[in-house]
């Protein structure tokens, strides 16, 4: 498969999409200093709820928790002030069950691809980052363009991450990591969700057996399965020694220290690309996958 497909064109448009949802971010009505925040999504978009919790309460803005939407635990006891749901498709059945349910009770902002579509009517408050939706299946730019515009909203300088976004476009890609029989994503603090949302994208648009966990947990049993011609691949700061463990297994230790960690998942959203291909694989139809899910409610 040589042509452009959707997932290319998406993933290579990063940079500027980031840039346009950190423009939005004075005027978006995201949560305040303080407040007691649950943050919830589904598959891409519960990855990025982890990595805006951990930035949030990093930033000191207030205690943050993120929740698969069908896992959410928001009872009076947590004492939630808001509840912040992203969805790029704004269709999916647990998200929407999680407004309806939270509707009148905890105020809740939806951070939306499609603004037309149901979530908008169950949310009091919306941000919408229509330029950031996408055709693929396999979502990219909308989940790191949400992401782009929370750390904006913390106060964060983002332009940084763009300019590494480019430079991660127009890396090489080795034929090692094409040909990698596995990969194992490891993160720290807020890259965690990204290190998950990373093995994710592998899976879906390439088929490949990936793993994913906290660095400092690699060593309490995963390593187990590094050796050669598997991938051990690091997103944030490298834990004391653990490139030299890897090491000794035989498999590769990939790091590349002072890329932000956003740049560095479109670098393996890159591969998950090129793995696809060589396998003869469409990216923008994962085996059994669709854009959103709708469950049967009947």
């Amino acid at each position: 498969m040589s042509e452009t497909t959707h997932m290319e064109r998406e993933l290579g448009s990063q940079p500027e999409t980031w840039r346009a949802a950190a423009r939005l971010a004075g005027e978006a009505p995201l949560p305040s200093a303080g407040e007691r925040v649950a943050v919830v999504g589904c598959g891409t978009s519960w990855f990025i709820a982890q990595a805006y919790a951990a930035l949030r309460e990093g930033a000191g803005a207030g205690v943050t928790d993120a929740f698969a939407a069908s896992e959410a635990r928001l009872g009076e006891a947590r004492g939630y002030d808001r509840v912040v749901a992203v969805t790029r498709s704004g269709t999916t059945t647990e998200v929407l069950r999680l407004l309806e349910g939270v509707r009148g009770r905890i105020p809740a902002v939806t951070v939306i691809g499609d603004p037309d579509t149901p979530a908008t009517g169950l949310s009091p408050e919306t941000v919408a980052l229509p330029f950031a939706d996408e055709r693929s299946v396999v979502q990219t730019r909308f989940a790191t363009s949400a992401l782009a515009l929370f750390r904006a909203h913390l106060g964060e300088e983002t332009e940084g991450a763009a300019r590494d976004a480019e430079e991660a476009l127009s890396a090489g890609i080795p034929q090692e990591w094409v040909e990698a029989e596995q990969f194992t994503f490891l993160g720290t603090d807020w890259s965690v969700g990204l290190a998950h949302e990373a093995a994710l994208k592998m899976r879906e648009a390439s088929q490949s057996w990936t793993e994913s966990y906290p660095a400092m947990e690699y060593r309490h049993g995963p390593i187990s399965i590094a050796a050669p011609g598997r991938v051990t691949w690091l997103f944030g700061p490298a834990p004391e020694g653990l490139d030299r463990e890897v090491a000794r297994t035989g498999g590769l230790f990939v790091h590349h220290e002072g890329r932000d960690p956003m740049a560095e998942l479109v670098l393996v959203q890159r591969v998950a690309l090129a793995r696809a291909r060589a396998r003869g694989l469409d990216p923008d139809a994962p085996r059994a996958l669709t854009r959103s899910v709708m469950l049967d409610e009947n």
